[in-house]
């Protein structure tokens, strides 16, 4: 029964009017930035090179801002997540993920700015921030009760989401590849994650601005040897993802066909869910950066949301659609694997080293935003307490099974956006003026170098 009132639960915050309020608040904030969340695309590249060295108050580089927070996106879902997607909605769903990040740049964009402007120190002398403050800084006392809210759905989340969950994704793949027995994955697993918890931020920061790199450009290199060894597929399977998102994907192979909707309904999921713009997570990492610019740290936050899903997304969906195997019967993870086993050597056990990199580094990026939430609800005291009981989950989490619990983490994660989208659409004003002033002064200090210069 309660296991039905889950699934009910989730059908609600994961169904058609989330998705359409995550989507309509991403175009709002779209149309209201000018556009400049995707104009500005090289611009924030430029900012993230020059953002190694911060300048300004916070606890960490600008650059390992964005590697905290990608350290938590980048997961799973951006390898079973994608292949999940394409095998119900067929191939027209990667055209609708690459529609959500576009519109999802905003959102991300939007929640980074807020961020870092309504940032607080707290009573440590760290800076702190995310959907919880700029709720309670920016919308007042009346809404306190809505940042408690995302507060609590965020402090719950993580041990379903990136902690239990992940960790049984790594044991299980250890033992199935490499025949680890789960009990010494769980001791290993618990005793990494907790020499880095106990360096905070900062050392949670300075190990995913390594780890992140790293495992994406594993990764991204992987997938795009199998595309050149498959591009003479590429222009069939490029038409092939356009055409299905505007016409449907008839019966073929193991694939029952999709409808449109089917496409662009599991699309917009998992594309969501993947790089999480709107949810309200990787504000909290943002917040903690050196900056003394909300608009800049917000161009730098925006290429979570580019990296995630425009490329790394991207380059799972075209290897599943070149290769051939998004039609067969694996599904899941399981129809990545089968890609990669069948054309890289020791292609298996490469995705099998990405997981549990991409897994380790999702259990360290949410530790820290669920120790940030679980802050503002109960003050500092709380944080070595909950530290030991997220390094107690991950241990946990191998030795068990985790159906419920996985419903439950999706149900609470698709909670915490409700209060982070009123806030977004609420404080919109200020991301709009903020920006404004930002880029015209920008604009002003150009024109009068190149000013200087011509009449030199």
């Amino acid at each position: 029964m309660f296991e039905q009132v889950i699934d009910n639960i989730n059908e609600l915050v994961w169904g058609p009017v989330m998705l359409i309020l995550l989507l309509g608040t991403g175009i709002y904030l779209s149309i209201g930035l000018k556009g400049i969340s995707v104009t500005r695309i090289p611009y924030a590249f430029g900012q993230l090179f020059k953002g190694r060295k911060g300048s300004g108050e916070g606890e960490i580089s600008p650059f390992n801002a964005l590697m905290t927070a990608l350290s938590s996106t980048v997961g799973t879902g951006n390898i079973a997540g994608v292949a999940t997607a394409i095998g119900i909605g067929g191939p027209g769903a990667l055209f609708w993920m690459w529609c959500t990040a576009l519109v999802g740049l905003a959102t991300k964009f939007a929640e980074a700015v807020l961020a870092v402007h309504f940032r607080e120190t707290d009573e440590l002398g760290k800076k702190v921030g995310g959907p919880m403050y700029y709720i309670k800084n920016g919308l007042g006392k009346k809404w306190a009760w809505l940042g408690a809210a995302f507060a609590l759905f965020g402090s719950l989340a993580g041990f379903g989401l990136a902690n239990t969950v992940q960790s049984n994704a790594v044991s299980q793949v250890l033992q199935t590849n490499f025949n680890v027995p789960t009990l010494v994955s769980g001791i290993v697993m618990s005793v990494l994650v907790a020499i880095v918890l106990l360096g905070g931020i900062k050392r949670i920061a300075e190990v995913a601005g390594k780890l992140v790199p790293f495992m994406a450009i594993t990764y991204v290199t992987a997938t795009l040897c199998i595309l050149i060894l498959n591009a003479g597929e590429l222009p069939a399977a490029i038409s092939l993802i356009v055409d299905s998102a505007f016409n449907g994907t008839a019966a073929t192979g193991g694939f029952a066909g999709a409808a449109v909707m089917l496409a662009l309904r599991m699309g917009v999921a998992r594309g969501i869910f993947s790089n999480e713009s709107g949810l309200g997570s990787a504000p909290i990492a943002h917040a903690a950066a050196e900056t003394n610019s909300p608009v800049r740290q917000g161009t730098i936050a925006m290429l979570g949301t580019f990296i995630d899903t425009l490329v790394i997304c991207t380059m799972t969906g075209l290897v599943l659609v070149v290769t051939g195997v998004w039609s067969g019967e694996p599904q899941g993870a399981a129809m990545t694997l089968s890609a990669f086993k069948a054309e890289l050597p020791y292609g298996d056990i490469i995705l099998s080293l990405c997981i549990v990199l991409f897994a380790f580094t999702t259990m360290l990026g949410w530790s820290y935003y669920g120790e940030r939430c679980a802050e503002f609800l109960l003050g500092p005291k709380i944080i070595m307490p909950f530290r030991v009981l997220w390094v107690i989950g991950i241990f946990l989490g191998t030795q068990m099974s985790l159906g419920l619990v996985w419903k439950m983490s999706d149900a609470l994660n698709g909670m915490m956006a409700i209060p982070n989208l009123i806030a977004l659409i609420l404080l919109a004003p200020v991301v709009f003026r903020l920006s404004r002033e930002y880029f015209s002064a920008e604009q002003f200090e150009a024109d009068k170098s190149a000013s200087s210069h011509n009449a030199g």
